[in-house]
């Protein structure tokens, strides 16, 4: 493959070090530098572990305009990262883009349209992507292991700060769900496809920040299944994160913890596959958050040199963002 020369373009998101780790470690990546327009975010993350030494860049046309840049991290806070997206895209290189795709979804278009046009990468950053358990799980779901998959619950709470709150209900609509529900409607997506109808319940019930969705419940229906993402902000820590997928045939439950998680409880109504009937629990190498990171770069990587196909189709990556905005826009 060679070095892939890349750089970051902002520090906000929460996973933007965990994302520079993994690049700085990669032995086919040169870090060429970071841009980070915001002074105060730029002043906080100079010393960071993960940035010392490295350069930062003076302007966005400061990066762009180095042709032997390949690709670029995209890490900006969720109201900032699809605008520099757009940026990174318009300049001609791959980007790898930490979630969810902002809130304007014509612009999402836009932006994979350019892609496209371009033949140039753009890999979301949903990380359950590259963990053993959620892979086991579609993987059983889609080949029809499990028979028809007619129902797959979620739950994905945390338990975030009011500076937090504050910072996403300025921003977005939806709350903790906008903030989320990525992470499990991207599984859901790639069983089951786009979802016809998306009903949404999102209440705040703390009365912490009033125009903060903490509560939410996103139902999703598919021709024949239905899928339920329920969230909320202010769960006892640590936080009981749940992933069921049902079938005609059998059905599979990823048993807390999600990362690096180890477990899953597979139930099937007759022998099949190396599996006996009735309910089991199968053990599964897990993968921690970093971990998974790395298995991203390392896909994107694969990607941008065309040794082998995206993971994800531009189509998919449109869906999920879709489905997001659906969901907390009605």
């Amino acid at each position: 493959m060679g070095n892939v020369r890349m750089a970051q373009f902002g520090t906000g998101h929460g996973h933007a070090p965990g994302k520079m780790r993994s690049m700085n470690t990669n032995e086919n990546v040169e870090v060429t530098g970071i841009f980070e327009p915001d002074e105060n975010e730029r002043a906080m993350f100079s010393d960071h572990e993960e940035y010392k030494g490295l350069h930062w860049y003076e302007s966005a046309d400061e990066l762009f305009s180095d042709s032997s840049i390949v690709a670029v991290a995209s890490e900006g806070r969720n109201s900032q990262s699809l605008d520099q997206t757009e940026q990174i895209v318009a300049a001609g290189k791959h980007v790898w883009y930490d979630k969810p795709a902002g809130d304007n979804y014509e612009q999402w278009e836009r932006v994979i349209a350019s892609a496209r046009e371009q033949n140039l990468i753009v890999q979301m950053g949903y990380m359950f992507r590259y963990n053993p358990l959620f892979n086991q799980v579609t993987d059983w779901a889609r080949s029809g292991f499990l028979g028809n998959v007619f129902s797959v619950r979620a739950h994905m709470s945390t338990c975030v700060s009011t500076e937090s709150r504050e910072r996403i209900a300025e921003a977005h609509h939806g709350g903790i769900h906008y903030d989320l529900a990525g992470h499990m409607l991207d599984q859901i997506v790639w069983m089951l496809g786009r979802p016809n109808k998306i009903s949404s319940f999102l209440r705040n019930e703390t009365g912490e920040v009033l125009s903060f969705s903490d509560n939410t419940l996103g139902v999703y229906e598919f021709d024949n299944a239905m899928a339920m993402v329920d969230i909320a902000a202010m769960e006892t820590q640590p936080m009981a994160r749940r992933f069921e997928v049902y079938g005609t045939k059998g059905s599979a439950i990823i048993i807390e913890p999600f990362e690096p998680g180890h477990e899953i409880r597979l139930c099937l109504d007759e022998a099949r596959g190396g599996y006996r009937k009735g309910d089991q629990i199968i053990k599964i190498e897990g993968r921690d958050r970093q971990t998974c990171y790395d298995c991203e770069l390392t896909s994107f990587l694969a990607a941008v040199s065309g040794s082998q196909e995206p993971d994800r189709s531009y189509e998919h990556e449109l869906w999920v963002q879709e489905s997001i905005l659906r969901a907390v826009r009605g």
